[in-house]
């Protein structure tokens, strides 16, 4: 029967009531006090009539009385007004017992220790502004009593003593019963409430805990006074331990004004700010400390605390999303400078091959009309070798465009053979001396006994030899001195050139290498390449399992080391050798070489 009456009563409650819990027991209980005494009243009626006969004007009053709350509860169910059913509930039971007072001796009456009940009712309500009126009412309603009785005006009650005694009695515990009534509506009320509160609190610890994202409230000078349990998995210290300017420390010094800035924004403005900074991290596990990058939006937290306007700020941790930036980034600078490269690759191959191509048409031209020119024998020999030189520049220009292409495919294939290493590079130094003589420079070859036989691509091995020479003579100065180098250390060997040239700058140097680019500056602007050589050479050391070093200082010259295995075929990784002094003294160490 219990729980039928509890859920006839929950339906009465409005619905724009059953979203608060809080809210739907004070609408409850307020129902549920003022509709079941009326309903008692009217099921007590009868028998008030069958033992007492016809009413009189004071019980009629007090039974209509009763049976009014049954309306203000209606009126509550209809329109879901809780403080204004409150006051009607106020004024109507002062109104009651004000009537009953002057109908039964003023201040004497049984009926006035009602009136105590008229605030202790209104309480109930949770508003100050129903409070004040119904005890404004009450305090009314006792002076108009007062004033008329002591003026004389009222008049006995008329009731004998046995009826006095019977209704100071049935005022008297009707006041207690409807008192316990209010007491219980008061307990249902704040059980709600607690009940609200424990949910309330389980779904905090339960996202508090569980969430990724740090929340933390800061004061109108910054200061933190709340962090979330959060704080211990993103910055690994206990939420307490960033409290006050701690988070404050934590932070980048370069990034600290965009920290401060946004916090004060959002107190300043009233509008919701964020900025990006970096946030010392403690590593409990491996006891280290680093930076994170952090998030923080902030917003205004308004009528929270009372040092005036505060902030609530969500961190999150975004180091991933800015690794992922600056590789992204990386990237597209790498593509930008690779583009670039294209375009100057392009440019030089363009020149590379118009000016032997110029030549070829040009004194071949000649050659078809040696008749009418009166060409002597000499100058047909000296026009056709010039031909030849042509072609031949055309044809190595074609094939380093190959080999290159052959080399970023994977399709460039390497044939190991057994070969001797020394007659090979006297071989290279003797194909190269006469251009090295016309350009003025010296070369030589310095090469230890102990190096005996490799295994790897011998045709590769004269193609890296070549280029190499040919750019280092290209670069060196008249008077100047190229030099190969050789040494052996275990399984691995080093062949360096080394020239006393015009140099690498330092900010071309990560760089030398790479397919496409090509160093150009004021200091080597009078020199011609495709930007091919280098790379090529890089590509067949690879193959080979090798390594291209190279150290430069500008104006001073550069050495180029390969790092490469006595047998490609069976090599392990590459180790690093210490290089072997020669001339000049490189200062700067990187990947790369000026292309040629």
């Amino acid at each position: 029967m219990i729980g039928s009456v509890r859920s006839y009563l929950d339906g009465l409650v409005h619905p724009a009531a059953t979203v608060d819990p809080v809210v739907f027991a004070r609408h409850r209980a307020f129902i549920a006090t003022r509709l079941i005494p009326g309903l008692v009243a009217l099921s007590a009626l009868p028998l008030f009539l069958a033992f007492q006969g016809v009413p009189g004007l004071v019980e009629t009053i007090a039974f209509g009385w009763l049976v009014l709350p049954i309306a203000i509860a209606t009126f509550l169910s209809r329109t879901g007004a809780y403080q204004q059913a409150h006051l009607f509930s106020a004024a109507a039971l002062t109104g009651i017992v004000s009537i009953i007072a002057l109908l039964s001796g003023g201040l004497s009456s049984f009926i006035v220790i009602w009136f105590a009940l008229v605030p202790a009712e209104a309480v109930l309500s949770g508003s100050r502004r129903v409070v004040h009126s119904a005890g404004a009412m009450v305090v009314g309603a006792v002076g108009l009593i007062g004033a008329l009785q002591l003026g004389g005006v009222l008049t006995p009650s008329g009731l004998g003593s046995t009826q006095l005694a019977v209704a100071g009695f049935a005022s008297a515990f009707a006041a207690v019963v409807y008192a316990v009534g209010l007491a219980l509506s008061a307990v249902m009320v704040s059980r709600a409430g607690e009940e609200v509160h424990s949910v309330g609190e389980q779904r905090y610890r339960l996202l508090a805990e569980n969430m990724t994202d740090l929340i933390t409230c800061h004061s109108r000078n910054g200061a933190v006074v709340f962090a979330s349990p959060a704080a211990e998995r993103v910055v690994g210290v206990p939420s307490y331990g960033l409290h006050g300017q701690s988070l404050f420390d934590r932070v980048h010094v370069a990034d600290r004004p965009a920290y401060l800035n946004a916090l004060s924004i959002a107190a300043s403005r009233q509008i919701e700010a964020s900025a990006e900074f970096r946030l010392r991290r403690e590593d409990v596990a491996e006891g280290q400390t680093g930076f994170i990058w952090m998030e923080m939006r902030c917003r205004p937290l308004a009528g929270a605390g009372g040092d005036g306007q505060q902030v609530v700020s969500v961190l999150r941790d975004v180091s991933e999303r800015k690794r992922h930036e600056a590789a992204v980034e990386a990237a597209r600078d790498e593509a930008d400078r690779a583009n670039e490269a294209r375009g100057r690759f392009l440019a030089n191959v363009s020149h590379e091959l118009r000016t032997p191509l110029n030549a070829i048409n040009g004194f071949s031209e000649m050659l078809m009309h040696e008749e009418a020119m009166r060409l002597d024998q000499a100058r047909r020999h000296e026009y056709a070798t010039l031909i030849r030189d042509s072609g031949e520049h055309l044809l190595n220009l074609v094939n380093s465009i190959l080999d290159m292409s052959k080399i970023e495919s994977g399709h460039f294939e390497i044939t190991p053979e057994p070969f001797a290493l020394p007659p090979l590079i006297a071989q290279c130094v003797q194909m190269m001396n006469l251009k090295a003589s016309g350009a003025g420079v010296t070369l030589s070859a310095e090469v230890p006994e102990g190096v005996e036989e490799v295994v790897g691509d011998k045709r590769a091995y004269r193609q890296i030899l070549l280029n190499l020479v040919s750019n280092a003579v290209k670069f060196t100065k008249p008077g100047g001195s190229v030099t190969i180098g050789l040494r052996r250390d275990g399984s691995w060997l080093s062949l360096s050139v080394t020239d006393t040239g015009i140099g690498i700058a330092a900010k071309d140097l990560p760089r030398i290498g790479s397919p496409f680019f090509q160093a150009r500056s004021s200091y080597d602007r009078p020199y011609d390449g495709t930007g091919l050589g280098l790379s090529v050479v890089k590509g067949l050391a690879e193959l080979h399992g090798g390594r291209f070093e190279i150290t430069s200082q500008l104006g001073r010259g550069t050495r180029v080391t390969l790092r490469m295995p006595m047998d490609c075929e069976t090599h392990g990784q590459v180790a690093s050798l210490p290089l072997a002094p020669a001339t000049p003294p490189a200062e700067t160490i990187q990947e790369g070489r000026k292309i040629a």
